[in-house]
């Protein structure tokens, strides 16, 4: 056994003990106050709409450990224990190019993972998301999805996949730059599109057609300097009851878009303290800081990779029995994620930050405690637990939690109020 099969084992064993130990220390948190609405929000959350949210939680929590297991269990079942070598063989005796080839056999691992996460997703929705009232959706629309999905995922990613591989085999030692190069464009031009070509394949956005709203919309947008391709307001509630804001787009491509959900259940003034908290993420460059420190990350992932194309030993000591370019590929992508999960405290923190900012620049444009009320019919009305264990929430939440954001919130309003 190589030391890269045993550090392989040892992330595999560490982080999906870690995921099971967090899962639980939120189940046991949520568990314990169930039976009492935290005082902050006793006057605005009653016992029942709480007790409602510790539930979702937990059978959100209970879903999630199977989840982990399952991905544990495939992920050694394809790596060390001979999946990726037995799909390969199934591809053998087909002749293909070398690109088409790799395309082949990552499709169809792509496609055998699918297939495994959907009963999971099929129970999160007909089961866990039907019993607390929120899925709207039906079996047809569902299976469409996936299917959607899927074709998807075939049209943009195979090319993508086809361009990276071919540049693997032919572009030299400096192959990883380019295929950088590519991976960086596409996501661009996938942030560029989706708003006008992509989300409309699942949702229907219509403008805003409310012209008090829009105005004070219009308004807010002014005072912020912000412009965009329009407001939108998607059919969020065909699928499910959760409600939500936000922003997509690149370019002159940006939309600022409401799930019809959130605008039946807040008022004006509180909608326009939503936008201004998303309207903070764009004009403190949150979104701009994002993709610079996506794109140097995913170069240094690029790096690594070209790097471990040419160490035999990377090949073996991961299960696979015949080193390839799409052998490397796919290794990269499956053992990458137990070792990348303990930086996730990292990233959650640095959201959370970005999210204080945010409120920040709501306070300063909007009304805070418009803004607190808001949230608060948002936790409800979504079963969002008011009690995290503050363990778990540290390491995975990139909001802050309830109470914590809250006291935020209403420091800022007494100090604009002050002024």
């Amino acid at each position: 056994m190589t030391t890269l099969t045993i550090a392989f084992i040892t992330a595999v064993i560490t982080s999906t003990g870690l995921r099971l130990w967090l899962t639980r220390r939120q189940m046991r948190a949520v568990g314990q106050h169930r039976n009492t609405v935290p005082s902050a929000f006793a006057a605005t959350v009653t016992l029942e709409d709480h007790q409602k949210a510790a539930d979702y939680t937990l059978a959100r929590g209970r879903i999630a450990q199977l989840d982990t297991i399952l991905g544990t269990g495939v992920l050694i079942a394809l790596t060390l224990g001979g999946g990726l070598n037995l799909i390969e063989k199934l591809w053998q005796p087909v002749t293909l190019a070398t690109p088409w080839h790799g395309v082949a056999v990552i499709a169809s691992l792509l496609c055998l993972t699918t297939l495994i996460d959907l009963p999971l997703s099929w129970f999160r929705s007909f089961r866990i998301e039907a019993r607390f009232g929120f899925n709207r959706m039906t079996q047809k629309m569902f299976y469409v999805d996936a299917l959607k999905g899927l074709l998807l995922g075939a049209l943009l990613g195979l090319p993508l996949i086809w361009m990276v591989l071919s540049l693997m085999n032919s572009a030299g030692s400096l192959w990883w730059i380019y295929a950088w190069a590519v991976w960086l464009s596409f996501s661009l031009i996938i942030s560029w599109a989706w708003p006008i070509f992509i989300a409309p394949l699942f949702n229907k956005f219509t403008p805003l057609k409310d012209a008090a709203l829009a105005e004070r919309i219009s308004q807010l947008l002014n005072r912020c300097h912000f412009s965009s391709a329009g407001v939108f307001v998607m059919d969020g509630s065909s699928r499910s009851t959760h409600g939500n804001a936000y922003f997509t787009g690149l370019g002159r491509n940006k939309r600022i878009v409401f799930f019809d959900t959130l605008v039946d259940r807040l008022s004006p003034t509180e909608i326009e303290a939503v936008l201004a908290h998303e309207l903070g993420h764009y004009s403190l460059h949150h979104i701009r800081k994002g993709l610079i420190l996506s794109s140097i990350l995913s170069l240094l992932g690029f790096a690594v990779l070209g790097y471990l194309t040419s160490w035999p030993g990377f090949y073996s000591a991961l299960g696979v029995a015949q080193p390839s370019m799409h052998a490397a590929l796919l290794l990269f992508i499956l053992v990458s994620g137990p070792f990348l999960f303990f930086f996730t405290p990292i990233g959650a923190a640095w959201s959370r930050k970005h999210e204080f900012e945010a409120d920040t620049f709501a306070a300063k444009h909007a009304n805070a405690q418009e803004l607190i009320k808001a949230l608060i019919k948002l936790y409800r009305d979504n079963a969002s637990t008011l009690t995290p264990d503050s363990v778990h929430s540290r390491f995975y939440d990139s909001h802050p939690p309830a109470l914590e954001r809250i006291a935020f919130l209403e420091k800022l309003y007494s100090s604009n109020a002050a002024i």
